[in-house]
């Protein structure tokens, strides 16, 4: 088994464009960009950490209940879970964070948009309970850092992406998962030809952002990772032809979308992929926390197919964890949750009592073992390098600009060349801004 310390620097530094450090290595930088506040030890009467987490399908909920009931009977602090649902969330963490009494800690991601609350030192400093977390990797280190030196972000999970199937219908279809592009198309003509939508979306209400998956798979497929991150970091421009090259594969791949993906959010599509009226869905492993207990053996994936084997091959491989507020009153209390999370005994207990379909941040920690955990980890520990996602390598900001080319191209891709162009000019006044 490989451990998350596998990952190396090479893999999640140079993967993840150095958590956005194109950004990050600014001179703005140079200023405290976390906020550092002593603490001294947790007393039996400590008040409740509250913890305010995206994790709101059924099993992701539990899991972070079971985290924070079993961080209570430890006799120190207490935790209590506030879940709210994922796009809220999303757009009321500025709120959150800026409130004159927010909450104590989060659920969310490392990134540019953590290193952007860090820098308006809205983020507390959590280097004193890194010094407790023994031999995280120092990939991981340096994904949670703010770029000026702090730590403000304590990782415990990340997963990856690929296309996910019920393996009970491809063996009732009779196909088989593609190992090239042309096998892909081929795969998708076959389903077609038995009345299945064969990829399906879930880019409707409020998760536009699934189509963004697409994007970067076929640009780090096509132009590689370090290209994409440039990109995403406005070193490069979305009207480039670089660029307009990856829409050409994906446009091969447009008659086999279900007609309904631009109109289901992801929730909504998963169920659609479970009743077997679609055939696969590009997605992460946190799609299977919605799905019913009983369907999850008969879940399996295959990789994005390579398309230019001259590419060193990349893999999304996002990561998760905690950041709390600078302004918590709570300070030794969130430190003593960080350093439980943090620990291989609580990452095991969130797997447990989740999907499953995680793997620990914590290198002494066991995964589920599962053969598609471990199918999983190896795709990403065989990676030349690894991205997060297009808002994680970018920002939230930049997020909406991509949402509405992508969907635009989805659903008209006769106007490739005005919707880069508009995406372009979107983007430049994001990256102004």
């Amino acid at each position: 088994m490989t451990s998350a310390a596998g990952l190396s620097r090479r893999h999640f530094l140079r993967n993840t464009g150095l958590a956005g450090l194109g950004v990050l290595g600014s001179s703005s930088f140079l200023a405290a960009c976390a906020t550092s506040v002593s603490s001294g030890p947790v007393k039996q009467a400590a008040g409740a950490v509250t913890v305010q987490s995206n994790l709101s399908s059924p099993q992701a909920k539990v899991a972070i209940e079971a985290l924070a009931k079993a961080f209570g009977e430890k006799g120190g602090a207490q935790a209590t879970v506030n879940t709210v649902a994922s796009e809220t969330f999303r757009t009321q963490l500025p709120s959150y964070l800026t409130a004159a009494n927010p909450p104590d800690t989060f659920t969310w991601y490392p990134g540019s948009l953590l290193s952007g609350y860090a820098r308006k030192g809205l983020l507390l400093d959590v280097g004193d309970v890194w010094q407790t977390m023994g031999n995280y990797s120092q990939a991981f280190r340096t994904l949670s850092g703010d770029g000026a030196g702090h730590q403000v972000f304590v990782p415990t999970t990340y997963y990856w992406w690929g296309f996910f199937y019920r393996k009970s219908n491809f063996a009732k279809w009779g196909v088989q998962p593609p190992k090239s592009w042309s096998e892909f198309l081929t795969l998708c003509e076959t389903l077609k030809g038995k009345g299945i939508s064969p990829i399906g979306l879930g880019a409707g209400g409020t998760t536009p952002w699934t189509a963004s998956a697409w994007f970067d798979y076929l640009n780090i497929r096509i132009n590689g990772a370090p290209f994409h991150r440039q990109l995403l970091a406005g070193q490069q421009r979305f009207d480039d032809p670089k660029v307009k090259k990856i829409f050409d594969p994906w446009r091969q791949a447009l008659p086999y979308f279900d007609p309904n993906g631009t109109a289901l959010a992801f929730q909504d599509a998963t169920t659609v992929l479970l009743q077997g009226r679609t055939g696969m869905v590009l997605t992460g492993t946190f799609f299977a926390d919605a799905a019913p207990k009983d369907a999850l053996d008969d879940l399996d994936f295959f990789q994005f197919p390579i398309l230019d084997p001259s590419v060193p091959t990349a893999e999304e491989g996002p990561t998760d964890g905690f950041f709390a507020s600078a302004r918590t009153p709570h300070v030794a209390e969130v430190k003593e949750w960080f350093k439980y999370v943090a620990t291989a005994e609580s990452q095991e207990l969130y797997i447990k009592n989740s999907s499953g379909t995680v793997l620990p941040a914590n290198p002494s920690a066991k995964d589920s073992g599962t053969p598609l955990v471990q199918k999983g980890r190896k795709m990403l520990a065989d990676a030349k390098e690894l991205t997060q996602f297009f808002n994680r390598d970018s920002s939230d900001a930049l997020q909406p600009t991509a949402d509405a080319a992508l969907i635009r191209f989805i659903q008209k891709p006769n106007e490739l060349d005005s919707i880069l162009a508009d995406w372009q000019t979107a983007a430049q006044k994001v990256w102004q801004s």
